[in-house]
């Protein structure tokens, strides 16, 4: 489940944290919302940040022949 968490201080600065977004996807769902909220002045990435998205491939059958003796 993909959260975005803000915590708002009393001095104004905010905080932002998400989770559930692997990969480098995360930078592109928080631009807009950063860009509205004012300068980033800190930013640390977790581990899910590093995370490689699973790709499935599809391989094809291999064709089995029998011999007859």
């Amino acid at each position: 489940m993909e959260t975005l968490e803000f915590i708002i201080y009393p001095d104004g600065r905010v905080q932002e944290k998400v989770t559930g977004i692997v990969g480098r996807s995360c930078a592109e769902v928080t631009a807009a919302i950063e860009a509205k909220l004012g300068r980033v002045v800190n930013q640390e990435t977790t581990s899910e940040y590093y995370t490689q998205p699973v790709q499935q491939s599809v391989s094809n059958p291999t064709q089995t022949t029998h011999s007859e003796w």
